[in-house]
This record gives structure tokens, sequence and C-alpha cells, in this order.
């Protein structure tokens, strides 16, 4: 292969495809419709309980659960470092307003476990919080209720 000569390439912001979103190539077009008709064919419950588990797991990486802890002796980087308490809040918030606006919908069936994940998160928050909460005043508190450690949570009963 030879490298090409400098002069005979346009400057990129004279290429066809300098904007490759707006200008529709053979290859790109029916991919774009296969996506669209792919989606179109997931029924609503789905498409809910996916964008809810994803809120579940971001929420969960933001209060440290399930980062792996140092090993005895490991001077490693701390995972209390990796924890963030305000993105937290986001998340769990916008997860309790989305299961609380969808739960009719989707049914007990369907609405029941994520219920309980929410709680498992609005409960994990309250745990690492140094400063807790007011009842009432945790994250999706304000759509959920008050969410407080019962008897059985504390005994480590579910």
């Amino acid at each position: 292969m030879t490298p090409q000569d400098p002069k005979s390439v346009p400057p990129p912001d004279h290429r066809v495809d300098a904007h490759p979103a707006t200008s529709a190539t053979p290859t790109t077009a029916p991919d774009a419709d296969a996506a669209l008709r792919d989606i179109g064919e997931v029924p609503a419950v789905e498409v809910v309980t996916t964008v809810a588990l994803h809120l579940m797991s971001a929420a969960a990486v933001k209060l440290g659960l399930g980062l792996p802890q140092p090993a005895p002796g490991d001077v490693g980087r701390d995972p209390a470092l990796d924890v963030d308490l305000d993105e937290a809040r986001t998340l769990i918030t916008a997860l309790a307003g989305l299961i609380t606006a969808s739960a009719p919908r989707l049914g007990s069936f369907h609405a029941a476990p994520l219920r309980d994940g929410l709680k498992t998160l609005q409960l994990a928050f309250r745990e690492a919080s140094p400063v807790p909460d007011a009842a009432g005043a945790g994250p999706g508190e304000d759509l959920t209720g008050p969410v407080l450690p019962g008897r059985a949570d504390r005994e480590g009963n579910s």
C-alpha cells in the first residue's frame, strides 16, 4: 500500500459523510429500520422493567454495593471512595418515580419485585448515610412514603 497524497484527500469538513447521523448510507438505513422495528415489538412492561433495573444497578454501584472488598492487608483503592450518595439519591428518586407511576399499569407480578428492590436501595442509602435523613425525607420517600427498617429487617430476615 502506498500512502495517499495529502493534497488528494479533502479536508474533514468537506467530506460527504462529515455528519454520519444525518447522512444515511445504504448500509445504515436498514439497520436503523430494523432497530426501530425491534424496539417497537418490545412490550412496554419489558421496557419499564429494563429501565428500572438499570436505575437499580447504577444506584447500587453509587452506594458501593457489590464492589469488591479489599483483602485484609490489601493497600489498594478504598471502595468507600467510589460511594457517591448525591448521585445515589438522584437515581433512587428517579426509580421511585418510575415505579410509582408505572405500577398500576405493570400489575403486582412485575411491580412487587421492583418495589422490593427500591426499598432495599432506600434502606441501603439510609445505612450508608453518615447523617440519616428524617423519616419520609430519604430518596424517593416523598413518592413511596417513609422507609424504615422493620423488626424483621433488623433481625436479618426478610
